[in-house]
């Protein structure tokens, strides 16, 4: 804003710096202004000048002092006190710091002090409005400026809880999603769900690490990136070296299947990764439905399970999904699940089969056969259940606990008479592999009071193929500790009768399969030589031979004249409770 012109009247304004001061002085210290002292009095000397212009003039009162009261707002004296003072100072000191009378001056004066505060009031007003609307803009501005930031932070959250950092893939979440939108009770057309999953995976971060297994993965998933979009398929990596596959409007399972191939034939292409020439192969489960009454997480499961039917049949290959297979497994996973709390409650226990001397007829032994009484299913034989605890580890207690029946039983009959069978009880391979199997069997046989001679434990032939030396030693103690060891089902796994020499067992099982030839006497004379063969070469390592199996009297009868010493199956005995073990020996001792 440009300064009024002043019209200083002949002579000058002698006192108008006196007045300059006194009015700096007045107002110092009421606002903050970014000037010193010095700038402030010239500033206001000339305002002086400017009010003494218009007093002697009279034409401009109002407009000058309204410009004055504006420009001191400018100069940023914008406190409340500031325009007090100075329109006191105004109106009480300026005529006479000018010398001017109030007879002549005194409205002109009133004037001036009028459009000061007119002035100052309007430019306040209007500097108020403009930081208030300085304010509002920036407020504005900042709010647009945090929700564009929440946007893409919420675009950035999105992302990353829908994808993958590594590949960039969707993931299993954007996966589900997909299928849970897709399965919806009015879907029409049918739908392929595929689970893809790079077999031995593991040694390539063993072996070259993870860095190059990452490498590897990004590049397997930009692949199936590339196949999925020419094809339309939906890609995305559910985990680790896992990825899924979803195929939309299938007429069968041959339209899944030809989209699982190519995805494999992609995997197996080599891949060049920091200067390693990579080939991999992959497994795949593939299930294929219709969309109507489809629900998302079961797909998914069927999917997986049948990867894992691909991954037990060697890998590089993929299995659809059946249903009956999924049924027989998830009973299998059922009764594995409840086996620890059957255990618990005792429903594992044992029935008993005869051993018996194929020259005489007498019980020399008793077999011991888990049985588990279900209180649901019923009783449920080894078949049914031993390999299951074998593969969860539960065989080693189980197996201790099956032992201490067999022990205190034996023991039993052996308090009833010194001719009493001994007890026969298997012993699991990672049961024999447990470090404490010596003082465990040691302990039992302690707590029943049983010699360890009345305890035979059958080793199945798999178990002592390429014994180490720390199985080899645990053999040696159990022998050492007088327990009868026996190996089980032989002829059926690896081992032969020279490598027996080199382990201190007591005896053979020759399996059933070994046996059934004799119901029919010379019809399989090739096979009654290997027997006759296996007896002999046994006898000669000082070892007693039990035939498995033996279901007719013929067979009893061959095997007799072959010279195997004990029989054992449903022709001698079918397993049944203790009690019928002791009726059995006590008609024998008759």
């Amino acid at each position: 804003m440009s300064e009024p012109p002043s019209r200083v009247a002949p002579g000058g304004w002698p006192g108008a710096s006196r007045f300059a001061r006194e009015w700096a002085a007045s107002v110092a210290g009421t606002s903050y202004v970014p000037l010193s002292r010095e700038e402030i009095e010239a500033m206001l000397y000339r305002f002086t000048i400017d009010l003494a212009g218009t007093l002697v003039n009279g034409a401009t009162v109002n407009r000058v002092a309204h410009q004055v009261g504006m420009r001191l707002v400018e100069a940023d004296l914008v406190a409340p006190e500031a325009l007090g003072r100075t329109v006191s100072l105004v109106g009480g000191h300026l005529l006479d710091a000018l010398g001017l009378p109030e007879s002549d001056f005194g409205d002109r004066r009133d004037l001036i002090v009028q459009g000061l505060a007119t002035g100052y009031a309007r430019a306040l007003r209007d500097r108020t409005l403009d930081e208030q609307e300085a304010v509002r803009r920036a407020v504005l501005a900042a709010r647009e400026r945090v929700e564009a930031a929440l946007r893409d932070s919420e675009r950035q959250r999105k992302y990353a809880t829908h994808h993958d950092p590594l590949t960039g893939l969707p993931n299993r979440t954007q996966f589900m999603e997909w299928l849970t939108d897709l399965c919806v009770p009015a879907a029409e057309g049918r739908i392929a769900v595929s689970a893809v999953n790079l077999d031995r995976f593991d040694l390539v971060n063993d072996s070259l690490g993870q860095q190059i297994g990452d490498d590897l993965l990004v590049a397997v998933g930009n692949r199936l990136a590339k196949l999925a979009a020419e094809r339309g398929y939906r890609l995305a990596r559910l985990g680790s070296d896992e990825f899924g596959l979803i195929v939309e409007g299938t007429t069968g399972t041959e339209d899944a299947v030809a989209a699982v191939r190519a995805a494999l034939a992609e995997i197996r292409q080599p891949v060049q990764v920091d200067g390693h020439n990579l080939t991999v192969t992959a497994s795949a489960g593939i299930v294929e439905r219709a969309l109507a009454g489809t629900d998302p997480i079961e797909l998914a499961r069927a999917a997986r399970m049948s990867l894992h039917w691909a991954k037990l049949d060697g890998g590089g290959g993929w299995v659809l999904f059946d249903p009956q297979r999924s049924a027989r497994y998830v009973a299998r996973y059922t009764l594995s699940a409840e086996m620890p709390g059957a255990l618990a409650r005792g429903e594992f226990t044992l029935v008993y089969q005869p051993l018996v001397d194929l020259v005489d007829g007498s019980v020399r032994g008793a077999e011991a056969l888990a049985r588990w009484r279900h209180p649901v299913h019923g009783v449920i034989s080894p078949a049914g259940f031993i390999d299951l605890a074998e593969d969860t580890g539960l065989i080693v207690p189980l197996g201790l606990h099956l032992l201490e029946q067999a022990c205190a039983q034996a023991a039993q009959w052996y308090r009833q008479s010194d001719e009493a069978p001994f007890v026969s009880v298997n012993l699991a391979v990672r049961q024999l592999r447990h470090r404490n199997l010596v003082a465990e069997v040691r302990s039992v046989l302690g707590s029943a009071g049983l010699p360890a001679d009345r305890l035979q434990l059958e080793i199945t032939e798999s178990a002592v193929v390429g014994t180490d030396d720390e199985t080899l030693g645990t053999l040696r103690e159990l022998a050492d500790l007088g327990v009868r060891l026996v190996i089980d089902d032989f002829g059926t796994g690896y081992a032969n009768l020279a490598y027996l020499r080199t382990l201190p067992v007591h005896g053979l099982k020759i399996d059933g399969t070994f046996v059934r030839p004799l119901e029919h006497p010379g019809a399989d004379r090739a096979g009654e030589a290997i027997l006759s063969t296996m007896v002999s070469l046994a006898h000669t390592l000082g070892l007693s031979v039990t035939a498995e199996g033996v279901e007719t009297a013929p067979q009893a009868q061959q095997l007799a004249a072959l010279g195997c010493d004990v029989g054992q199956g449903w022709h001698l005995g079918m397993p049944g409770a203790a009690d019928r073990i002791a009726a059995s020996t006590a008609d024998a001792a008759r």
